[in-house]
Formats: structure tokens, sequence, C-alpha cells
């Protein structure tokens, strides 16, 4: 759950009919508390917010902690709770609309005799509620977002084509992929033999366990012999040791990608991530994944076996040292170091490396030991 954090709290002012007992300020003599529901960021790149559907209705109460209003941001929808208790007066911005982030969706108030003077003031779009400075949601229309992957005006291309806006979705990991070519990277790509690992899928399938999550594991076992492949470059001057081992997986959405995190890949056991992986899948699909839960990788997992591809690269994302792509195990004809023929179920995994901190060396001997775990994959298990 996000939590609607309160900006200064804006408060309409009455002057009383008698004189106070003390001298104090009339306008300090405050009998109305008309409260802002603000658009939160639920993500570092979010810029606005989409108002899936509001829980509560005009007039009904609100308990502090109690979730108001489902929100979709760039990354997931999100129940998000108010921070102050009352009576929800007015909505601000209406289930399809969109607002900037800060900007007030709703007004809260204190007691029923006050919702009146708060509607007014939602109503009179040109007389500010909040402080100076501040955005009021109903100053302009809101724009809805459109619905996804749905044509809304003809290109001037030409009268055979269309053009259709980016989701919310969609505008992130544009965002993210320009990004990504302002970094320097270099690409490795490793051969593995896939026998024993096919073999011990065989086995932990039965418990639910996936390709990907041994995949993961193995990865995940292997930064531990190679730090530098879990680090980042944020700043372009100096890059950090993580700390953790945190795994981000590439999954693909209608109309979307995001990379849920396996967080602390290296310390759980194969059982437990395969859990823990289940349970991210289902917030992904349901689009309720915490910020904490997509943005929060070390290092990142692209897996396209599963659809027959070979080898392909994968981009880097920002953020992260270095990504891995993995193929599909497919037979090969493989000649030993005595010229004897043989055919070994074999992998391609192309790695995508920020070069100002990964160098060549420091890749091949992560993959080495990547390869050795997936090669004699009992250690995936213990």
């Amino acid at each position: 759950m996000a939590s609607l954090l309160p900006p200064k709290i804006p408060s309409i002012s009455f002057s009383s009919s008698t004189a106070a007992p003390r001298r104090i300020p009339r306008r300090q003599l405050v009998r109305a508390k008309i409260r802002e529901i603000s658009m939160p960021a639920l993500s570092s790149t979010m810029t606005e917010g989409k108002i899936v559907s509001w829980i509560k209705s005009e007039g009904d109460h609100v308990s502090k902690g109690e979730s108001v209003v489902v929100i979709e941001s760039d990354k997931a929808d999100m129940d998000v709770e108010s921070f102050h208790g009352g009576i929800l007066a007015a909505i601000l911005v209406s289930d399809g609309q969109t607002a900037p982030i800060g900007a007030p969706i709703g007004l809260l108030v204190e007691t029923e005799d006050e919702i009146a003077e708060a509607r007014a003031k939602a109503a009179a779009q040109s007389s500010p509620i909040a402080e100076p400075g501040k955005v009021v949601a109903n100053s302009a229309p809101p724009t809805a977002s459109p619905p996804q992957a749905e044509a809304i005006s003809p290109a001037t291309a030409g009268s055979n084509s269309n053009i259709v806006p980016f989701t919310k979705m969609q505008a992130a990991v544009s965002r993210n992929m320009v990004e990504s070519l302002t970094v320097p990277v270099f690409r490795v790509s490793y051969s593995i033999s896939t026998d024993a690992l096919d073999a011990l899928y065989e086995k932990v399938k039965l418990k639910g366990v996936t390709m990907t999550v041994l995949l993961a594991k193995a990865a995940a076992m292997a930064l531990v012999q190679h730090p530098v492949v879990n680090a980042a470059c944020k700043d372009g001057n100096s890059f950090v040791y993580n700390t953790r081992i945190n795994i981000s997986v590439a999954v693909a959405l209608e109309g979307g990608l995001i990379t849920p995190v396996l967080q602390d890949a290296d310390k759980l056991d194969l059982y437990l991530l395969s859990k823990k992986w289940k349970q991210l899948l289902k917030k992904t699909r349901a689009k309720q994944l915490q910020p904490h839960e997509y943005n929060s990788g070390t290092f990142a997992l692209s897996n396209l076996g599963m659809f027959g591809v070979d080898i392909f690269d994968a981009i880097l994302p920002p953020g992260q040292g270095a990504i891995m792509a993995v193929g599909a195990s497919k037979p090969t004809v493989i000649a030993d170091k005595d010229g004897f023929f043989s055919v070994k179920n074999t992998m391609l995994v192309n790695v995508t490396a920020d070069h100002r901190i990964i160098y060549g060396a420091d890749l091949a001997a992560f993959l080495q030991t990547f390869s050795k775990i997936i090669e004699n994959p009992e250690s995936l298990t213990m």
C-alpha cells in the first residue's frame, strides 16, 4: 500500500462573532479543515498518475490508513491509503483521468458540516484550495488516458496509418531504453551444456520450480564470487558495490514490460525462491507490485529460451551493471579434446555489461563460474 503523505495542510478560516478571551489573531480560529488528497509518486520515473477507480465515494467516511483510491503508475496499479481520517467531500479527478504528481485529486473534511464548503471550493475551479504555487487538479479538465492499443487518430503520413499513444508503462520503458543508450556497454557470449540442468529441472518442476528460477539462483550464486558484476555506476564518477544480490527478471505484459525482483536470491533456497517468484508473478499480472518489488534489482535476467530463441542482445536497465540474456537449450554436436563427437544440449547466454565498471576479464570469469554451476547444478538445491 502507498500512503498519501500529507502536504502542508491548507485550512479555511472564519472570523469569530465574539471577542476571544485572549489576544489571538482571528485568522487562527479555524472552524473547518479541508485537506487535499494528492497524487502520490509511486515510482521514481512516474510524472503523473491515472485514477483507475475510487474505492470510496463522495460522502463516505474514511479512516486513517484506509484505501481510498486505485492509481495506475507507469509500473503497476496500487491501492493508495489516506494519511488522515475524515469524510471524502469531493473527488477532483474522476476514474480514467490523470493528474500530475502532487496535484490534488480529492478533498477530505473532518465533519459533515464542512462538506458543502469543500464542494463549493471544488466547484470553483478558478478559486484554488491549495496553497500558492500548487496545482489544482480541476483548474483544467484532466485528460483521460486512451485505452490501450486503441487507435485514436489517423497519421498524417497516410490514410492507412494510425497514431497510437504510449500507455504509461510503454512510456516508462521508452524513457529507460533511451537512458540506456548513454551507457557504454559491451557483450560477451558463452555456450553452456545444459544436460545436467535439464535433468534437475525434470525433478524440481514437479514441485513448481521453473527454469527461470533455476537460472536466477545460478546467477545469484555466481555473483557472490564476482561482486563487481553486481555493482552499478549511477553518477559516471564512481560505482557502488551492492551488498544485496537482487535479480530482476524481465516479464512481458500486454502492452509493456516489467522486471519483478527476486531479492536476496543468493540467500534463499531454491524452493523458497520459487515460492517468492510465484507470488511476484501473481502480483505482476494483477498490476499490484509495490515499488520495491520492481525497482530494487542489482542484476537483470531475460529468458527467451521458451520461445526457441538461440541468442539475443538485452538492453541494460538503468542503474544496473549487467543483464544476462538466455537462449534456448538445443541439441548440439560437440567435439571433445580428443576429436570425438557427441551430441549435447547447450544454450547460449549473452551478457550486456556497463564497461565503465565491468571489464572483459570480469565478465568472462563470471560466465565461467555461472557455467560450472549450470553444468554441475547439485549446489542449486542445497
